[in-house]
């Protein structure tokens, strides 16, 4: 997936460098998702995976930052966020999208789940380089 945006449409930006900064994320999502009028069950789900995403910003990635805004294609209108890391980056994909699986003590259900409550989902990972993780959800 490429970056979201067309031209001359506006994003946030926000860092990912310590725990309150995942609460602004949350906040930043969460008006998104009301402008682009996207149902309550849908903001929910987003709001939840951008969480979840911004938390392995920080854990994972040594913090990062994440980029949301509108997007459109064609009549569709949604919310896009992209979370970026120059951490470790993910040795297996694979493995980290399998349910149960965890890297730390969580229940595991991190990015396999981040990838279900949203519409699109594209990871892109290399060891030593960092992680890009590109969410959209779109309104019904």
């Amino acid at each position: 997936m490429t970056a979201p945006w067309s031209a001359g449409e506006e994003q946030q930006l926000l860092p990912v460098a310590r725990s309150s900064d995942v609460v602004q994320v949350r906040q930043m999502i969460r008006t998104l998702a009301q402008q682009c009028r996207l149902s309550l069950v849908d903001q929910t789900k987003f709001i939840t995976a951008a969480s979840e995403l911004a938390r392995n910003t920080l854990v994972y990635g040594g913090g990062g930052t994440v980029r949301a805004g509108a997007v459109e294609k064609g009549v569709r209108r949604g919310v896009a966020a992209v979370f970026a890391d120059e951490g470790p980056g993910i040795a297996d994909v694979e493995l980290a999208m399998t349910d149960g699986w965890t890297s730390g003590g969580g229940l595991g259900l991190g990015l396999s789940g981040t990838r279900r409550l949203v519409d699109e989902f594209d990871l892109v990972t290399e060891v030593g380089a960092g992680t890009t993780v590109t969410i959209i959800k779109w309104a019904r």
